[in-house]
C-alpha cells in the first residue's frame, strides 16, 4: 500500500516535471528566442520533455511492447543532453565577452554528431538492449556494454559544461550578474542529474531497498521541479530589454497559470479516480472546478505578492501608471460618453437632432451624432461651422451661435476663448429655452468639455511618452545587455542622439521667421542636423542656402498630391507655402484661405510642429545612411 502510493505520488511528480518543462520551452520560445543563452535553454528543455513524458507515460501502461517503446523514446532526450549542455556552456561564456574561437564551437558541433550517432543505436538495442520487468523494482532497459561508453560520454560533457559555467561565473563581476549566473548554474543540476537512468546500474539495490528508491526518486523529482524553474528564472534575463520587475512578473505568472495549475488540475483528477466509487465518478467536476479555482485565486492573490515581491521600490510611480491604464479614456469611451451628453441633450430639448465635433489639425472631427445629419457632408463644412463661432470674445456663461438649423456651443479649455476644443450642435427648436433647460444645458456641456479637455491632456501625456520611448529602449537594452559584458557594451561608441523633439519645434519656428534676411538663419541651431550638413556641402558651404533648402524640402514632404487646392487637406501647406516661402502678411493670408487670424495662428503652429516631424525623420535618415557607410567604407 505504501509503496503504490510513493509510486503514485512519482508519477505525479514525472508527470508535473514534462508540464513544467514544456510550459518553459514555450517561454523560451515565446520572448527572448532571438538570444542565443535562450534558444540553447529551449533545446535543453525539449529533451526534458522527451524525457519526462517517455517515463510518465511508461509508468502508467501495461502492454510490455509499448513499455519499452515510450523507454526507447525517452532516450531521445537523454542521448542530445549532453551536447545541448555544450551548447549552453558554450554560449553563456560568450556573453560573458569571451566568444569561441573555434575550439568551444566545433567541440558543441561534434557532441552533437555523438549524440545522433547513439541515438541511432537505440532501436537496434545496441545502446540499451530490451526491456527488463522481472524481478525489479520498476520496469527499465537493459544495460549494454556501450551504455557504459555512453555513461563516460555523458559524465565528461557534465563536467566540461560545469568548467565553462565556472568561466563564466568569475567574467561576471556585478552582484547581480553573478547572482543570476550562480542560480543559472545551480539550476543547470537538475536535467543533468534528474534525466539520467540511474536503474541501468542500482536495479540491484533499488529491488532490495524499494523505500528507499521510491523516497529518493521523490525528493530528486521535487528537487528537478524547483530546479527547473530556478534555471528559467535566470535565462529569462538574457536578450530582453525589459526591467527586471517585468520579467519576474511575466515568468511568475507563466509558471502559476501554466505548470502549477496545470499540474494541481492533474494531481486532483488523478487522486480522484483512483481513490475509487464513489469518488471517481467526481473526477469531472474535481477537474473543472480545480481549474476555475487557481485562476480565481492567482487572480486575486497576483496584487499582493507583485507588491511584495516585485515592487518594493517605485510603488507610487507603478501605481500610477496601473491606474492610468485603468481609467484611460479611450476615443470609443468618448465618443460612448458624448453620445450619452447628446441624448440628455435632446431629450431636454425635445430635438432630434445633435452632434459633437472636436478640433484637430484640419479642423472638425465630428466624433458621434444623435439622429440623422445630411447636412454634415460638405466637403469646407468644418471650416465654415468654425467660421460661425467668434471664440475671440470674451462672454460669461454658456454662449449659442446660429449656424444653419442648428445652434453651436464652443467647448473651450478651461473656459480660455483662445484654446476652442470642440463644440456641440443642437438642433434648433422653435420653442424658447426655459431656465431649467438653459441650466441642464450648461451643465451638458460643460460635461462634454471635460471629456474633450481629458482627451487633448492624455494626447499630450501619449505625446511625451513617444518622445521618451527611444531613450527609455536604448537606456533598457544598455542595461540588460551590460550585466553580463558591461565593460564592453558600455565602453562601446554610441549613436547620435536627436535633441527632443521641442527643441527642434522651436528651431524650425526661428528658421521660419527669418527665411528670409534674417540675421539668425546663418547661425541657426538647425546646422548641428547631419541633414543640414549634407545641404552645406551641396551649396558650396553657404549656411542660409542650407537651412533653406532643408526647410524647403521639408514643406514640399507634406504638400498634397494632385493640383493645388484651398481646401481642408491643403490647408497647411498652404499656411507654409504663402506665409513663410512667399513671405506674405498675415491679414492677406488669414484673406485668402477665408479663415481668422486667430485661426490661422494655431493653424500655424500646427504646420510648424508637423515641419519639425518630418525634418527628425530625414535626419533620421542621414544619421542612418552615414552609419552603413561608415560600416562600410568601400
Amino acid at each position: 500500500m505504501v509503496i503504490n502510493g510513493l509510486q503514485t505520488i512519482n508519477q505525479l511528480l514525472t508527470a508535473g516535471i514534462a508540464i513544467t518543462a514544456f510550459s518553459l520551452l514555450l517561454y523560451a520560445l515565446s520572448f527572448n528566442l532571438k538570444d542565443r543563452v535562450a534558444r540553447s535553454f529551449a533545446f535543453m528543455m525539449g529533451c526534458v520533455v522527451v524525457v519526462f513524458v517517455g517515463e510518465a507515460v511508461a509508468s502508467v501502461l501495461n502492454t510490455r511492447l509499448w513499455i519499452e517503446r515510450w523507454y526507447q523514446f525517452q532516450w531521445l532526450g537523454i542521448t542530445f543532453l549532453p551536447a545541448a549542455y555544450n551548447q549552453l556552456s558554450d554560449a553563456v561564456l560568450a556573453t560573458t565577452g569571451r566568444p569561441s574561437r573555434g575550439r568551444r564551437t566545433k567541440l558543441v558541433y561534434v557532441s552533437y554528431l555523438i549524440s545522433a550517432v547513439f541515438l541511432v543505436l537505440i532501436p537496434l538495442e545496441i545502446l540499451v538492449g530490451p526491456l527488463v520487468v522481472e524481478n525489479v523494482v520498476s520496469p527499465h532497459l537493459q544495460r549494454t556494454n556501450l551504455t557504459w561508453l555512453f555513461s563516460a560520454y555523458y559524465l565528461i560533457s557534465m563536467i566540461w559544461s560545469w568548467f565553462t559555467f565556472q568561466r563564466a561565473y568569475f567574467r561576471t563581476v556585478t552582484r547581480s550578474s553573478r547572482r543570476r549566473m550562480s542560480y543559472l548554474i545551480g539550476g543547470a543540476l537538475a536535467p543533468a542529474l534528474g534525466s539520467f537512468p540511474y536503474l541501468l546500474f542500482g536495479s540491484g539495490f533499488a529491488g532490495n531497498h524499494p523505500y528507499v528508491f521510491w523516497s529518493a526518486a521523490i525528493l530528486s523529482n521535487i528537487l528537478v521541479s524547483a530546479l527547473i524553474v530556478i534555471m528559467a528564472y535566470a535565462v529569462a534575463f538574457f536578450g530582453v530589454p525589459w526591467p527586471d520587475r517585468v520579467v519576474k512578473r511575466r515568468l511568475i505568472k507563466w509558471v502559476m497559470r501554466g505548470p502549477v495549475t496545470a499540474s494541481t488540475v492533474l494531481a486532483l483528477t488523478t487522486i480522484t479516480r483512483r481513490a475509487g466509487e464513489p469518488f471517481s465518478v467526481f473526477a469531472p467536476v474535481v477537474m473543472v472546478g480545480s481549474v476555475l479555482l487557481m485562476q480565481y485565486m492567482i487572480t486575486m492573490l497576483s496584487p499582493y505578492w507583485e507588491r511584495w515581491f516585485l515592487y518594493s521600490d517605485g510603488q507610487q510611480d507603478l501605481a500610477l501608471i496601473q491606474n492610468l491604464e485603468e481609467r484611460l479614456l479611450t476615443t470609443a469611451d468618448l465618443k460612448q460618453f458624448l453620445e450619452s451628453v447628446l441624448a440628455a441633450i435632446c431629450d431636454r430639448l425635445q430635438v432630434k437632432t445633435a452632434f459633437a465635433a472636436s478640433v484637430d489639425i484640419g479642423g472638425l472631427d465630428f466624433l458621434v451624432n444623435v439622429g440623422k445629419m445630411k447636412e454634415l457632408q460638405g466637403e469646407e463644412l468644418s471650416q465654415k461651422i468654425l467660421e460661425s463661432v467668434n471664440p475671440e470674445q470674451e462672454t460669461e456663461g454658456l454662449e449659442l451661435y446660429s449656424w444653419g438649423d442648428f445652434w453651436l456651443i464652443p467647448l473651450f479649455k478651461d473656459g480660455n476663448p483662445q484654446e476652442l476644443l470642440g463644440l456641440v450642435g443642437v438642433e434648433r427648436s422653435d420653442q424658447e429655452i426655459l431656465e431649467e433647460q438653459w441650466e441642464a444645458l450648461h451643465m451638458l456641456a460643460f460635461r462634454a468639455s471635460q471629456a474633450l479637455e481629458d482627451r487633448f491632456n492624455q494626447q499630450q501625456v501619449f505625446t511625451s511618452l513617444e518622445d521618451l520611448t527611444p531613450q527609455m529602449t536604448r537606456l533598457q537594452q544598455l542595461r540588460a545587455a551590460a550585466q553580463y559584458d558591461g565593460s564592453t557594451i558600455l565602453t562601446g561608441p554610441n549613436e547620435k542622439e536627436l535633441p527632443d523633439e521641442s527643441t527642434i519645434i522651436e528651431w524650425v519656428r526661428d528658421a521660419l521667421s527669418d527665411y528670409w534676411g534674417g540675421p539668425d538663419l546663418s547661425e541657426s541651431p538647425l546646422l548641428q542636423l547631419a541633414v543640414v550638413q549634407q545641404a552645406l556641402e551641396e551649396h558650396d558651404g553657404i549656411s542660409v542656402k542650407a537651412v533653406r533648402a532643408i526647410l524647403r524640402e521639408a514643406i514640399d514632404k507634406i504638400r498634397p498630391e494632385g493640383t493645388r487646392r484651398f481646401t481642408l487637406d491643403w490647408v497647411l501647406y498652404n499656411i507654409l507655402e504663402m506665409k513663410f516661402l512667399k513671405g506674405q502678411k498675415v491679414r492677406d493670408v488669414a484673406k485668402r484661405l477665408a479663415m481668422s487670424e486667430a485661426n490661422l495662428y494655431r493653424k500655424q503652429k500646427v504646420a510648424i510642429e508637423v515641419v519639425a516631424k518630418t525634418i527628425i525623420e530625414m535626419e533620421k535618415q542621414a544619421l542612418e545612411k552615414r552609419n552603413q557607410s561608415s560600416h562600410h567604407p568601400g
